[in-house]
Protein backbone atom coordinates (compact mmCIF):
# COMPACT_ATOMS: atom_id res chain seq x y z
CA UNK A 1 0.00 0.00 0.00
CA UNK A 2 2.97 2.22 -0.19
CA UNK A 3 3.04 4.27 3.28
CA UNK A 4 2.61 2.77 6.68
CA UNK A 5 -0.43 4.01 8.06
CA UNK A 6 0.54 5.17 11.87
CA UNK A 7 -2.55 6.71 13.13
CA UNK A 8 -6.49 7.46 12.45
CA UNK A 9 -7.27 10.77 12.41
CA UNK A 10 -6.60 12.91 9.55
CA UNK A 11 -7.50 17.17 9.29
CA UNK A 12 -8.90 18.86 6.50
CA UNK A 13 -5.10 20.17 5.50
CA UNK A 14 -3.82 16.20 4.85
CA UNK A 15 -6.73 15.80 2.53
CA UNK A 16 -5.99 19.02 0.64
CA UNK A 17 -2.20 17.91 0.65
CA UNK A 18 -2.85 14.34 -0.06
CA UNK A 19 -5.13 15.50 -3.46
CA UNK A 20 -2.41 17.82 -4.40
CA UNK A 21 0.22 14.67 -4.19
CA UNK A 22 -1.91 12.33 -6.23
CA UNK A 23 -2.28 14.33 -9.02
CA UNK A 24 1.53 15.57 -8.93
CA UNK A 25 1.79 10.99 -8.93
CA UNK A 26 -0.22 11.30 -12.60
CA UNK A 27 2.19 13.85 -13.67
CA UNK A 28 5.01 11.98 -13.34
CA UNK A 29 3.33 8.60 -14.01
CA UNK A 30 2.18 9.70 -17.59
CA UNK A 31 5.56 10.69 -18.18
CA UNK A 32 7.33 7.69 -16.99
CA UNK A 33 5.41 5.17 -18.57
CA UNK A 34 6.16 7.24 -21.87
CA UNK A 35 10.01 6.97 -21.47
CA UNK A 36 11.25 4.39 -23.46
CA UNK A 37 12.57 1.56 -21.51
CA UNK A 38 11.09 1.97 -18.58
CA UNK A 39 9.87 -1.09 -16.87
CA UNK A 40 11.88 -3.88 -18.88
CA UNK A 41 13.07 -6.48 -16.91
CA UNK A 42 12.23 -10.05 -16.96
CA UNK A 43 9.02 -11.34 -16.52
CA UNK A 44 8.43 -12.49 -12.79
CA UNK A 45 5.47 -13.29 -11.27
CA UNK A 46 4.68 -13.41 -7.26
CA UNK A 47 1.71 -14.02 -5.10
CA UNK A 48 -0.36 -13.30 -1.68
CA UNK A 49 -1.33 -16.17 0.23
CA UNK A 50 -4.14 -15.35 2.59
CA UNK A 51 -4.81 -18.08 5.07
CA UNK A 52 -7.33 -18.23 7.98
CA UNK A 53 -6.52 -19.95 11.67
CA UNK A 54 -9.48 -21.81 13.42
CA UNK A 55 -8.87 -23.78 17.09
CA UNK A 56 -9.24 -27.52 17.49
CA UNK A 57 -12.94 -27.40 16.93
CA UNK A 58 -12.77 -25.48 13.86
CA UNK A 59 -13.55 -22.16 14.60
CA UNK A 60 -12.36 -18.53 13.87
CA UNK A 61 -9.14 -18.32 16.60
CA UNK A 62 -8.07 -14.77 16.61
CA UNK A 63 -4.60 -15.73 17.62
CA UNK A 64 -3.01 -13.84 14.30
CA UNK A 65 -0.89 -11.41 16.68
CA UNK A 66 0.04 -14.28 18.76
CA UNK A 67 1.08 -16.91 15.58
CA UNK A 68 3.35 -14.30 14.38
CA UNK A 69 5.14 -13.10 17.53
CA UNK A 70 8.80 -12.91 17.33
CA UNK A 71 8.35 -14.05 13.66
CA UNK A 72 10.68 -11.79 12.13
CA UNK A 73 10.25 -12.98 8.13
CA UNK A 74 8.12 -10.13 6.70
CA UNK A 75 7.00 -12.27 4.25
CA UNK A 76 4.54 -13.26 7.09
CA UNK A 77 2.12 -10.30 7.88
CA UNK A 78 -1.07 -9.90 9.98
CA UNK A 79 -4.27 -9.30 7.80
CA UNK A 80 -7.94 -7.51 8.42
CA UNK A 81 -9.53 -9.67 11.09
CA UNK A 82 -7.76 -11.33 13.79
CA UNK A 83 -8.27 -15.07 12.30
CA UNK A 84 -6.63 -14.01 8.99
CA UNK A 85 -2.94 -14.08 8.13
CA UNK A 86 -0.73 -13.60 4.94
CA UNK A 87 2.14 -15.18 3.43
CA UNK A 88 3.89 -13.27 0.20
CA UNK A 89 5.89 -15.38 -1.92
CA UNK A 90 9.41 -14.58 -3.28
CA UNK A 91 8.77 -13.37 -7.00
CA UNK A 92 9.99 -15.85 -9.56
CA UNK A 93 11.29 -15.92 -12.99
CA UNK A 94 8.76 -17.05 -15.09
CA UNK A 95 10.90 -19.08 -17.62
CA UNK A 96 11.85 -22.48 -16.64
CA UNK A 97 9.84 -24.30 -13.61
CA UNK A 98 8.41 -21.49 -11.44
CA UNK A 99 5.09 -22.92 -10.06
CA UNK A 100 6.81 -25.80 -9.03
CA UNK A 101 8.85 -23.34 -7.23
CA UNK A 102 5.82 -21.51 -5.75
CA UNK A 103 4.32 -24.53 -4.63
CA UNK A 104 7.43 -25.83 -2.64
CA UNK A 105 7.50 -22.18 -1.43
CA UNK A 106 3.75 -22.18 -0.75
CA UNK A 107 4.39 -25.70 1.29
CA UNK A 108 6.98 -24.28 3.24
CA UNK A 109 4.80 -21.29 4.45
CA UNK A 110 2.45 -23.70 5.47
CA UNK A 111 4.15 -26.06 7.45
CA UNK A 112 5.93 -23.15 9.52
CA UNK A 113 2.82 -21.26 9.95
CA UNK A 114 0.95 -24.66 11.24
CA UNK A 115 3.72 -25.51 13.69
CA UNK A 116 3.34 -21.71 14.85
CA UNK A 117 -0.36 -21.85 15.25
CA UNK A 118 -0.54 -25.40 17.02
CA UNK A 119 1.59 -24.55 19.74
CA UNK A 120 -1.28 -22.57 20.51
CA UNK A 121 -4.00 -24.72 19.50
CA UNK A 122 -4.53 -23.61 16.05
CA UNK A 123 -4.45 -24.86 12.81
CA UNK A 124 -4.25 -22.85 9.34
CA UNK A 125 -6.59 -23.00 6.43
CA UNK A 126 -6.66 -22.22 3.00
CA UNK A 127 -9.74 -21.70 1.85
CA UNK A 128 -12.02 -19.01 -0.33
CA UNK A 129 -14.08 -18.32 3.20
CA UNK A 130 -14.03 -20.38 6.57
CA UNK A 131 -17.14 -22.13 6.41
CA UNK A 132 -17.86 -22.63 10.11
CA UNK A 133 -17.46 -18.38 10.38
CA UNK A 134 -20.14 -17.34 12.64
CA UNK A 135 -21.48 -13.93 13.20
CA UNK A 136 -19.93 -12.87 16.46
CA UNK A 137 -16.78 -14.07 15.02
CA UNK A 138 -17.23 -10.81 12.74
CA UNK A 139 -17.69 -8.25 14.99
CA UNK A 140 -15.70 -4.91 15.30
CA UNK A 141 -13.57 -6.75 17.76
CA UNK A 142 -12.05 -8.73 15.29
CA UNK A 143 -10.66 -6.29 13.54
CA UNK A 144 -6.65 -6.35 13.61
CA UNK A 145 -5.09 -4.02 16.04
CA UNK A 146 -2.92 -2.11 13.58
CA UNK A 147 -3.46 1.89 12.58
CA UNK A 148 -3.91 1.06 9.11
CA UNK A 149 -6.71 -1.24 9.77
CA UNK A 150 -8.52 0.94 12.04
CA UNK A 151 -7.71 4.28 9.99
CA UNK A 152 -9.56 2.23 7.21
CA UNK A 153 -12.49 1.10 8.96
CA UNK A 154 -13.00 4.51 10.57
CA UNK A 155 -12.93 5.88 7.08
CA UNK A 156 -15.39 4.05 5.04
CA UNK A 157 -17.66 3.70 8.15
CA UNK A 158 -18.16 7.41 7.34
CA UNK A 159 -18.51 7.77 4.00
CA UNK A 160 -21.16 5.49 4.41
CA UNK A 161 -22.54 6.73 7.35
CA UNK A 162 -24.71 3.54 8.06
CA UNK A 163 -24.66 -0.43 8.60
CA UNK A 164 -22.57 -2.47 6.07
CA UNK A 165 -25.17 -4.27 4.34
CA UNK A 166 -25.20 -7.83 2.26
CA UNK A 167 -27.44 -9.83 0.87
CA UNK A 168 -26.23 -12.76 -0.80
CA UNK A 169 -28.89 -14.92 -3.22
CA UNK A 170 -28.33 -18.99 -3.22
CA UNK A 171 -30.08 -22.14 -1.79
CA UNK A 172 -30.28 -20.67 1.46
CA UNK A 173 -30.43 -16.52 0.76
CA UNK A 174 -28.37 -14.16 3.06
CA UNK A 175 -29.21 -10.66 4.61
CA UNK A 176 -27.03 -9.51 7.32
CA UNK A 177 -25.66 -6.22 8.28
CA UNK A 178 -22.37 -5.10 9.95
CA UNK A 179 -21.38 -1.43 11.55
CA UNK A 180 -17.57 -2.13 11.00
CA UNK A 181 -15.70 -3.53 7.33
CA UNK A 182 -15.08 -7.11 9.42
CA UNK A 183 -17.04 -8.95 7.19
CA UNK A 184 -14.18 -8.27 4.67
CA UNK A 185 -12.13 -10.38 6.63
CA UNK A 186 -13.95 -13.69 5.87
CA UNK A 187 -12.67 -13.58 2.49
CA UNK A 188 -9.02 -14.91 2.11
CA UNK A 189 -7.96 -14.77 -1.84
CA UNK A 190 -4.71 -15.82 -3.35
CA UNK A 191 -3.39 -13.02 -5.17
CA UNK A 192 -0.76 -13.33 -7.98
CA UNK A 193 1.59 -10.68 -9.11
CA UNK A 194 2.60 -10.43 -12.70
CA UNK A 195 5.22 -8.15 -14.00
CA UNK A 196 4.21 -6.60 -17.10
CA UNK A 197 6.25 -4.64 -19.66
CA UNK A 198 4.35 -0.92 -19.93
CA UNK A 199 3.47 -1.20 -23.95
CA UNK A 200 1.88 -4.16 -23.05
CA UNK A 201 0.18 -3.67 -20.75
CA UNK A 202 -3.32 -3.06 -22.38
CA UNK A 203 -3.23 -6.16 -24.24
CA UNK A 204 -2.84 -8.29 -21.00
CA UNK A 205 -4.49 -6.28 -19.29
CA UNK A 206 -7.74 -6.65 -21.51
CA UNK A 207 -6.66 -10.33 -21.38
CA UNK A 208 -6.85 -10.87 -17.94
CA UNK A 209 -10.85 -8.86 -17.60
CA UNK A 210 -11.97 -11.13 -20.48
CA UNK A 211 -10.15 -14.93 -18.86
CA UNK A 212 -10.87 -14.25 -15.28
CA UNK A 213 -14.55 -14.91 -15.24
CA UNK A 214 -12.95 -18.54 -16.74
CA UNK A 215 -10.88 -19.39 -14.16
CA UNK A 216 -13.06 -17.95 -10.99
CA UNK A 217 -15.77 -20.45 -12.02
CA UNK A 218 -13.12 -23.14 -12.19
CA UNK A 219 -11.21 -22.50 -9.14
CA UNK A 220 -14.16 -21.38 -6.68
CA UNK A 221 -13.71 -22.35 -3.34
CA UNK A 222 -16.00 -20.38 -1.05
CA UNK A 223 -19.64 -21.99 -1.71
CA UNK A 224 -20.47 -21.33 2.43
CA UNK A 225 -20.80 -18.08 4.63
CA UNK A 226 -22.51 -17.90 8.25
CA UNK A 227 -23.86 -21.55 7.36
CA UNK A 228 -25.97 -20.54 4.55
CA UNK A 229 -25.08 -22.34 1.05
CA UNK A 230 -24.65 -19.27 -1.44
CA UNK A 231 -22.33 -18.57 -4.24
CA UNK A 232 -19.64 -21.14 -5.51
CA UNK A 233 -17.75 -18.07 -5.29
CA UNK A 234 -19.76 -16.50 -2.57
CA UNK A 235 -16.23 -14.12 -2.30
CA UNK A 236 -17.11 -12.47 -5.00
CA UNK A 237 -20.73 -10.99 -3.86
CA UNK A 238 -19.27 -10.64 -0.22
CA UNK A 239 -16.38 -8.46 -0.85
CA UNK A 240 -17.80 -6.07 -3.25
CA UNK A 241 -20.64 -5.53 -0.28
CA UNK A 242 -18.60 -5.46 2.45
CA UNK A 243 -16.51 -2.34 2.05
CA UNK A 244 -19.02 -0.36 -0.30
CA UNK A 245 -18.69 2.78 0.97
CA UNK A 246 -21.44 4.21 -1.11
CA UNK A 247 -24.51 5.96 0.85
CA UNK A 248 -27.60 3.95 -0.29
CA UNK A 249 -29.58 6.93 -1.25
CA UNK A 250 -32.86 6.73 -3.35
CA UNK A 251 -32.93 7.96 -6.65
CA UNK A 252 -29.20 9.07 -6.42
CA UNK A 253 -26.70 8.86 -9.76
CA UNK A 254 -24.92 5.33 -9.92
CA UNK A 255 -21.77 6.17 -8.56
CA UNK A 256 -19.23 3.18 -9.12
CA UNK A 257 -18.03 1.10 -6.04
CA UNK A 258 -14.13 1.04 -5.27
CA UNK A 259 -14.64 -3.09 -5.48
CA UNK A 260 -15.41 -3.53 -8.97
CA UNK A 261 -14.61 -5.70 -12.27
CA UNK A 262 -13.98 -2.32 -14.20
CA UNK A 263 -15.66 0.22 -16.19
CA UNK A 264 -14.61 -0.35 -19.60
CA UNK A 265 -11.69 -1.96 -21.91
CA UNK A 266 -8.33 -0.11 -21.80
CA UNK A 267 -7.85 1.70 -24.50
CA UNK A 268 -4.05 2.67 -24.13
CA UNK A 269 -2.10 1.91 -21.07
CA UNK A 270 -1.91 1.41 -17.75
CA UNK A 271 -2.01 5.38 -16.88
CA UNK A 272 -6.17 5.14 -18.10
CA UNK A 273 -6.62 2.85 -14.29
CA UNK A 274 -4.46 4.90 -12.49
CA UNK A 275 -6.04 8.66 -13.40
CA UNK A 276 -9.93 6.70 -12.76
CA UNK A 277 -8.63 5.42 -9.62
CA UNK A 278 -7.91 9.53 -8.72
CA UNK A 279 -10.31 11.08 -10.14
CA UNK A 280 -13.22 8.96 -9.22
CA UNK A 281 -12.53 7.77 -5.52
CA UNK A 282 -12.28 10.31 -2.36
CA UNK A 283 -8.87 9.33 -0.63
CA UNK A 284 -9.49 7.18 2.52
CA UNK A 285 -6.27 7.50 4.13
CA UNK A 286 -5.00 10.84 3.15
CA UNK A 287 -1.09 9.97 4.61
CA UNK A 288 1.57 12.34 2.70
CA UNK A 289 5.42 11.14 2.71
CA UNK A 290 8.46 13.24 2.79
CA UNK A 291 8.72 13.60 -0.53
CA UNK A 292 7.14 15.80 -3.63
CA UNK A 293 7.05 13.46 -6.41
CA UNK A 294 7.10 16.23 -9.48
CA UNK A 295 10.33 17.66 -8.00
CA UNK A 296 12.27 14.57 -7.23
CA UNK A 297 11.39 13.51 -11.00
CA UNK A 298 12.72 17.17 -12.58
CA UNK A 299 16.01 16.24 -10.71
CA UNK A 300 15.96 12.74 -12.31
CA UNK A 301 15.58 10.70 -9.73
CA UNK A 302 12.98 7.61 -9.58
CA UNK A 303 10.08 9.12 -7.09
CA UNK A 304 8.53 5.98 -4.98
CA UNK A 305 4.82 8.07 -5.85
CA UNK A 306 3.72 6.42 -2.21
CA UNK A 307 0.57 8.55 -2.35
CA UNK A 308 -0.44 7.29 -5.74
CA UNK A 309 0.33 3.56 -4.49
CA UNK A 310 -1.51 4.62 -0.93
CA UNK A 311 -4.43 4.90 -2.95
CA UNK A 312 -4.32 2.35 -5.26
CA UNK A 313 -4.03 0.25 -2.31
CA UNK A 314 -7.75 1.41 -1.40
CA UNK A 315 -9.72 0.85 -4.88
CA UNK A 316 -9.84 -2.79 -5.13
CA UNK A 317 -10.48 -3.93 -9.02
CA UNK A 318 -10.42 -7.50 -9.29
CA UNK A 319 -7.59 -7.01 -11.50
CA UNK A 320 -5.43 -3.91 -10.40
CA UNK A 321 -2.67 -2.23 -11.75
CA UNK A 322 0.35 -1.60 -9.63
CA UNK A 323 3.32 0.50 -9.98
CA UNK A 324 6.64 -0.47 -8.24
CA UNK A 325 9.55 2.06 -7.60
CA UNK A 326 11.72 -1.26 -7.03
CA UNK A 327 14.38 -2.69 -9.50
CA UNK A 328 14.62 0.62 -10.98
CA UNK A 329 10.14 1.21 -11.76
CA UNK A 330 8.17 -1.48 -13.16
CA UNK A 331 4.41 -2.18 -13.58
CA UNK A 332 2.79 -5.37 -12.41
CA UNK A 333 -1.00 -6.87 -13.38
CA UNK A 334 -2.57 -7.66 -9.82
CA UNK A 335 -4.91 -10.79 -10.18
CA UNK A 336 -7.13 -10.66 -6.92
CA UNK A 337 -10.06 -13.10 -8.04
CA UNK A 338 -8.30 -16.36 -7.66
CA UNK A 339 -9.56 -17.75 -4.23
CA UNK A 340 -6.94 -19.41 -1.20
CA UNK A 341 -6.70 -23.51 -1.30
CA UNK A 342 -7.60 -26.24 -1.42
CA UNK A 343 -3.58 -26.78 -1.40
CA UNK A 344 -0.51 -25.25 -2.93
CA UNK A 345 -0.96 -27.09 -6.09
CA UNK A 346 -4.50 -26.08 -6.96
CA UNK A 347 -3.36 -22.58 -6.31
CA UNK A 348 -0.06 -22.41 -8.62
CA UNK A 349 -2.44 -24.40 -11.28
CA UNK A 350 -4.75 -21.70 -11.15
CA UNK A 351 -2.00 -19.35 -11.50
CA UNK A 352 -0.86 -21.01 -14.68
CA UNK A 353 -4.19 -21.64 -16.56
CA UNK A 354 -4.58 -17.55 -15.76
CA UNK A 355 -1.30 -16.76 -17.14
CA UNK A 356 -1.16 -18.52 -19.69
CA UNK A 357 -4.56 -17.74 -21.38
CA UNK A 358 -3.56 -13.97 -20.76
CA UNK A 359 0.13 -14.67 -22.52
CA UNK A 360 -2.17 -16.56 -25.33
CA UNK A 361 -4.77 -14.33 -25.92
CA UNK A 362 -2.95 -11.26 -25.64
CA UNK A 363 -2.37 -10.33 -29.36
CA UNK A 364 -5.54 -11.21 -30.20
CA UNK A 365 -7.42 -8.65 -28.35
CA UNK A 366 -7.93 -6.14 -30.81
CA UNK A 367 -9.59 -8.52 -32.91
CA UNK A 368 -11.81 -9.93 -30.43
CA UNK A 369 -12.60 -6.64 -28.39
CA UNK A 370 -15.05 -4.85 -31.88
CA UNK A 371 -17.64 -7.34 -31.05
CA UNK A 372 -17.40 -7.89 -27.11
CA UNK A 373 -18.83 -4.68 -25.37
CA UNK A 374 -17.42 -4.65 -21.88
CA UNK A 375 -20.58 -5.33 -20.41
CA UNK A 376 -20.28 -8.99 -21.51
CA UNK A 377 -16.70 -9.22 -19.67
CA UNK A 378 -18.55 -8.01 -16.53
CA UNK A 379 -21.21 -10.24 -16.94
CA UNK A 380 -19.29 -13.22 -17.28
CA UNK A 381 -16.96 -12.55 -14.01
CA UNK A 382 -20.15 -12.66 -11.98
CA UNK A 383 -22.00 -15.32 -13.13
CA UNK A 384 -18.79 -17.43 -12.88
CA UNK A 385 -18.66 -16.36 -9.72
CA UNK A 386 -21.94 -17.26 -8.96
CA UNK A 387 -22.68 -20.73 -11.11
CA UNK A 388 -19.07 -22.12 -10.76
CA UNK A 389 -19.28 -24.76 -13.48
CA UNK A 390 -22.65 -24.50 -14.21
CA UNK A 391 -22.18 -21.24 -15.64
CA UNK A 392 -23.08 -20.62 -19.19
CA UNK A 393 -20.40 -17.60 -20.36
CA UNK A 394 -20.69 -15.07 -23.65
CA UNK A 395 -17.49 -15.44 -25.51
CA UNK A 396 -16.36 -13.19 -28.26
CA UNK A 397 -15.89 -14.38 -31.85
CA UNK A 398 -13.96 -12.28 -35.05
CA UNK A 399 -17.22 -13.40 -37.12
CA UNK A 400 -20.67 -12.57 -37.26
CA UNK A 401 -22.50 -13.46 -34.54
CA UNK A 402 -20.59 -12.42 -31.23
CA UNK A 403 -21.15 -13.18 -28.67
CA UNK A 404 -22.17 -16.65 -28.22
CA UNK A 405 -23.17 -18.39 -25.69
CA UNK A 406 -20.17 -21.40 -24.23
CA UNK A 407 -20.92 -23.30 -20.78
CA UNK A 408 -17.81 -22.76 -18.97
CA UNK A 409 -16.47 -26.01 -18.92
CA UNK A 410 -16.69 -26.32 -22.36
CA UNK A 411 -14.85 -22.95 -22.83
CA UNK A 412 -12.10 -23.73 -20.27
CA UNK A 413 -11.14 -27.17 -22.14
CA UNK A 414 -11.10 -24.98 -25.39
CA UNK A 415 -8.91 -22.52 -24.01
CA UNK A 416 -6.23 -25.11 -22.55
CA UNK A 417 -3.87 -25.18 -25.57
CA UNK A 418 -4.53 -21.26 -25.31
CA UNK A 419 -2.95 -21.28 -22.04
CA UNK A 420 -0.09 -23.82 -23.06
CA UNK A 421 0.57 -21.56 -25.72
CA UNK A 422 1.18 -18.61 -23.33
CA UNK A 423 3.17 -20.56 -21.14
CA UNK A 424 5.40 -21.47 -23.39
CA UNK A 425 5.67 -18.15 -25.05
CA UNK A 426 6.80 -17.65 -21.53
CA UNK A 427 9.94 -20.00 -21.51
CA UNK A 428 8.01 -21.96 -19.38
CA UNK A 429 9.16 -25.67 -19.13
CA UNK A 430 6.99 -28.33 -20.97
CA UNK A 431 6.93 -30.88 -18.24
CA UNK A 432 6.20 -28.12 -15.97
CA UNK A 433 3.19 -26.54 -17.99
CA UNK A 434 1.57 -30.45 -18.49
CA UNK A 435 1.54 -30.90 -15.07
CA UNK A 436 0.09 -27.57 -14.58
CA UNK A 437 -2.92 -27.98 -16.91
CA UNK A 438 -3.34 -31.82 -15.86
CA UNK A 439 -4.63 -30.06 -12.63
CA UNK A 440 -7.08 -28.20 -14.16
CA UNK A 441 -8.28 -30.74 -16.73
CA UNK A 442 -8.75 -33.37 -14.10
CA UNK A 443 -10.34 -30.77 -12.10
CA UNK A 444 -13.16 -29.95 -15.11
CA UNK A 445 -13.59 -33.37 -16.31
CA UNK A 446 -14.62 -34.43 -12.77
CA UNK A 447 -16.58 -31.78 -12.28
CA UNK A 448 -14.83 -31.16 -8.63
CA UNK A 449 -13.60 -27.70 -7.73
CA UNK A 450 -13.38 -26.73 -3.74
CA UNK A 451 -16.61 -25.34 -3.71
CA UNK A 452 -18.40 -28.45 -5.30
CA UNK A 453 -16.22 -30.52 -2.69
CA UNK A 454 -17.38 -28.88 0.26
CA UNK A 455 -21.30 -28.96 -1.24
CA UNK A 456 -21.28 -33.09 -1.70
CA UNK A 457 -19.22 -33.48 1.34
CA UNK A 458 -22.05 -30.94 3.53
CA UNK A 459 -24.96 -32.87 1.73
CA UNK A 460 -23.42 -36.16 2.60
CA UNK A 461 -22.75 -35.78 6.31
CA UNK A 462 -26.00 -33.50 6.60
CA UNK A 463 -27.79 -37.10 6.26
CA UNK A 464 -26.37 -38.00 9.66
CA UNK A 465 -26.11 -34.58 12.04
CA UNK A 466 -27.42 -30.89 11.94
CA UNK A 467 -26.28 -28.26 9.54
CA UNK A 468 -23.78 -26.54 12.54
CA UNK A 469 -22.08 -30.40 13.09
CA UNK A 470 -21.72 -31.10 9.57
CA UNK A 471 -19.54 -27.90 8.91
CA UNK A 472 -17.63 -28.14 11.61
CA UNK A 473 -17.19 -32.39 10.31
CA UNK A 474 -16.76 -30.94 6.98
CA UNK A 475 -14.22 -28.38 7.55
CA UNK A 476 -12.00 -31.13 9.39
CA UNK A 477 -12.21 -33.84 5.93
CA UNK A 478 -11.15 -30.87 3.78
CA UNK A 479 -7.90 -29.74 6.47
CA UNK A 480 -7.05 -33.76 6.10
CA UNK A 481 -7.53 -33.69 2.39
CA UNK A 482 -5.59 -30.42 1.94
CA UNK A 483 -2.70 -31.56 4.04
CA UNK A 484 -2.34 -34.51 2.04
CA UNK A 485 -1.34 -32.12 -0.88
CA UNK A 486 -3.54 -34.01 -3.39
CA UNK A 487 -5.09 -31.28 -6.06
CA UNK A 488 -9.08 -31.24 -5.00
CA UNK A 489 -10.27 -32.91 -8.71
CA UNK A 490 -8.30 -36.23 -7.08
CA UNK A 491 -10.51 -35.52 -3.53
CA UNK A 492 -13.76 -38.14 -3.55
CA UNK A 493 -16.85 -37.70 -0.50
Amino acid sequence: MGLSIDREKFSQADYVLFAERLHESLVVLRDLLNRPGFGDGPTTLGAEMELSIVDREGCAYPINRSVLAGNLDPSFQLELDRFNLEYNTSPVPLAGTPFSRMESELTQALETLNLLAGARGGRMVPIGILPTLMEEDLQPAALTDLPRYRALSAALRELRDRPFQVRINGLDPLDVTCDDVTLEGANTSFQVHLRVHPPEFASLYNAAQLVSPIVVAVSANSPLFLGHRLWDETRVALFKQSVDSRPPREGDWHLPGRVSYGLGWVRQGAYELFAEAVGLFPPLLPVSSEQYPLERHQQGELPSLDELRLHQGTVWRWNRPVYDPKNGGHLRIEFRSLPSGPTPLDMVANTAFLVGMVQGLSLQMDDLLPSFPFEYAHHNFYRGAQFGLDAVLLWPSTRYPSPREIPVCDLALEMLPVAERGLTQLGVDAREINRMMEVIQTRIERRCTGARWQRRMLDHLEKRCPRRQAVVAMLDRYLEESNRGSPVGEWTV
